[in-house]
């Protein structure tokens, strides 16, 4: 059985529909707060054999290890804005451990959701060293738990039979329609342009950086789910990966994609950046995808323009929420 935790959010959804469409059709469980019913839908119309809620999820893991063949790890609490770190201990770190001592105990395979927040202001860049984790300090509570995490699990000296911490970057994509303010710039851009004919972007408060210039590494959700599935299928090298495209686009360059895609010409303005999340505001992030590569994951990554051009045309403008 494949095990999948925070099966109702964005990419934990997106993954069961990867492994519904390779086949896996009966042996999946699921794992989440099922009392939130407003993200249900991302689980409609998926094959799955059984709903287990998250409180009762590490009782059942310890009853019935023979029968699980990896878990997936992507549950956690992801506001990057929220700045109560009891939360984000108790969801993202001390869950986590105990996910990780069952897995190592039983010996069952783990991959588990870690985050490019963990790189904070990109001083030591973004390779997915080893080495480099006791030195990065993430901007936000949500990225240290997320470094804390990563950082007990390189201390430990028994481990799962294979394990994977993935850093994903900026990911954008269908499922992602519950997260709010924490959803994709292209759905907020989408909404915007739908109500007012413009897309507003931040300003820049970096004078390295001119309005509309900051950089991400964006990557498609698609892409997220296959690189997930081909580490469970080619279990190789335990360690950290980052999973992003390895290239930085502008938010002007995403912005413009969005019009283009609306069959529209660009109306961009700017408007500064809040206040909560000024000081902590990432301006360049782009993957060091070299260890994934090594790893033997060939497939392209989506380009921008051809994700924002599905993600616009099939999905938001359709109305349609999940893939």
């Amino acid at each position: 059985m494949i095990v999948v935790t925070g099966a109702l959010g964005f990419i934990g959804s997106g993954l069961i529909q990867k492994l519904n469409q390779e086949g896996h059709l009966r042996d999946l469980c699921v794992v989440d707060d099922f009392y939130k019913k407003h993200k249900e839908v991302n689980l409609y119309n998926k094959y799955i054999r059984e709903w287990i809620h998250r409180d009762i999820f590490l009782e059942i893991l310890g009853k019935m290890p023979s029968q699980i063949e990896v878990v997936f790890h992507l549950g956690a609490r992801t506001d990057t804005v929220e700045t109560n770190t009891d939360i984000f201990d108790e969801l993202n770190l001390e869950y986590s451990k105990k996910i990780w001592n069952l897995c190592t105990e039983h010996q069952i395979p783990l991959i588990y959701a870690s985050s490019a927040a963990t790189y904070g202001n990109g001083k030591h860049g973004y390779k997915d060293d080893h080495s480099l984790v006791k030195k990065l300090k993430p901007l936000n509570a949500y990225g240290e738990s997320k470094n804390d995490f990563d950082a007990w699990v390189l201390k430990q000296k028994k481990t799962p039979p294979f394990w994977a911490g993935l850093k994903f970057f900026n990911v954008y994509g269908p499922n992602e329609y519950h997260k709010k303010r924490m959803a994709s710039v292209v759905f907020h851009a989408v909404n915007q342009i739908q109500s007012t004919g413009e897309l507003k972007l931040f300003s820049s408060h970096n004078e390295k950086f001119k309005d509309g210039e900051q950089m991400r590494d964006f990557v498609y959700v698609k892409d997220v789910a296959e690189v997930c599935y081909h580490l469970y299928k080619n279990q190789k090298k335990s360690g950290l990966y980052n999973v992003g495209t390895g290239k930085a686009r502008t938010f002007l360059d995403l912005g413009k994609s969005v019009f283009k895609a609306m069959g529209l010409k660009p109306n961009i303005n700017f408007i500064d950046t809040p206040e909560d999340i000024r000081k902590n505001y990432q301006y360049f992030t782009e993957a060091d995808m070299s260890k994934l590569r090594a790893a033997g994951y060939k497939k392209k990554f989506t380009s921008l323009e051809d994700g924002i051009k599905e993600y616009v045309q099939k999905y938001l403008l359709e109305n349609r929420k999940t893939w």
